[in-house]
Order: C-alpha cells, then structure tokens, then sequence
C-alpha cells in the first residue's frame, strides 16, 4: 500500500478523522490528531502506514474507554477484559491502559475506595465481603487492606442490619438472634460482630419502660 499522499480530506460524517489518499486512491482513515502531522505529498512507506494505522487502533480503543469509563469508575482488571471483549490487540491494550493512568483515569486504589465509599453509603457489607467483591474486580490484595482499613465495622453492621432488625421486632428471642446474625453474616460481617449488633437491636427494642 506505500504511496505518496495526495490529498487530505476530513470525513463527512465524522469531522474527527480523516481520509488519507494514496497516488490519487483512498487509502485509509486516521484521527485527526494523527493525521495533523501528515502533509500531501509525503512518501509513506509499507512500516509506515502500519504504524499509522496502530497509532489509529489505539485512539479508537482509548476513546471506547473513555464511554466505558463514562458511567463509573474501572478497575484495571474490568477495562483489559473490556479491550479484550472488543477484540483490542494486546499490544495497543497495553498503550491503552497506560494512556489512561498517565491520564489518571485508571487507579485500583482509587477505585477500590470508590467501591467501597459507595457500598457504605448505600448497601453497608462487612469487610469479608467487600474484600470478595474486590478480588473479582482484580484488586491486589495489599489496596483491599488498605481501603478497609478505616471502616468501623461495627457502625457498618449496625446501618446494615437496621431494616432487618425491625422486621424482627415483634419475633422471639431465639428467631431474632437465629434470622439477624445470619442475615449479618451473609453480608461479609464475621460472627463476634453480628452477635453484638444483635444483643443491641434486642437491648433496644426490649428496653425496660
């Protein structure tokens, strides 16, 4: 395909790319940022135009990331199977991913605390199973530590297992401790823990006067 460019045209239909022309033939598409540094009448080899066209495949794998970023946070584990899904060569998934920590787009520990901030805020589970959820993410285990590090694992508990404390109000007292502890339990919080939030939801609605 080596040729001489000839003409530069920007694409009707994506002012964002255009069409580079080889000895008066259509040759291929590149992004605009590409091509600026094209002119007509440049000799482009065989390698050339490979490399071009690997510079293009990298922009549109970055800019299919940037969507796929667009509605939460990634862990580095979810965009590469992302990439892999689209078929994205390893070699520019590799250019991919480090364009986006340079860019900082992708951090495991950042988004390891998103996660987290997030379950707290909205589904309270106990360090056992956000660990869980984060390994399936493919966070190290050495972030996992530190982003659980800070939770009070108690008061977790507590939000967790306030709306099925309530529901067992009215049960006895064996059925309460048996269904809240297990409801605890299967939300990642270990035994000692959804024991002592039980004893307290008990305390409370049983409290003297």
């Amino acid at each position: 395909m080596a040729g001489t460019i000839t003409a530069l045209k920007y694409q009707k239909k994506n002012p964002h790319r255009v069409n580079v022309y080889l000895d008066g033939r259509f040759g291929f598409g590149l992004p605009d940022v590409v091509a600026a540094r094209l002119k007509q009448g440049q000799f482009l080899s065989d390698a050339d135009i490979a490399s071009l066209q690997g510079e293009d495949a990298v922009e549109r794998a970055y800019n299919r990331c940037l969507d796929y970023l667009g509605y939460r946070p990634r862990s580095e584990s979810e965009v590469r199977t992302y990439l892999k899904q689209h078929e994205v060569a390893e070699e520019h998934a590799e250019a991919v991913i480090a364009r986006l920590q340079r860019a900082g787009l992708l951090d495991d520990e950042a988004f390891a605390r998103f996660w987290v901030e997030n379950r707290e805020r909205f589904r309270p589970r106990g360090p056992r199973a956000l660990g869980h959820e984060l390994r399936q993410k493919g966070i190290d285990d050495r972030i996992i530590d530190r982003v659980l590090e800070p939770i009070d694992v108690s008061d977790s508990a507590h939000r967790s297992g306030r709306k099925k404390a309530e529901q067992l109000r009215d049960a006895d007292r064996d059925t309460f401790y048996r269904k809240l502890v297990a409801y605890l339990a299967r939300r990642g919080f270990d035994y000692e823990t959804a024991r002592e939030v039980t004893d307290a939801f008990w305390n409370e609605f049983h409290a003297a006067g």
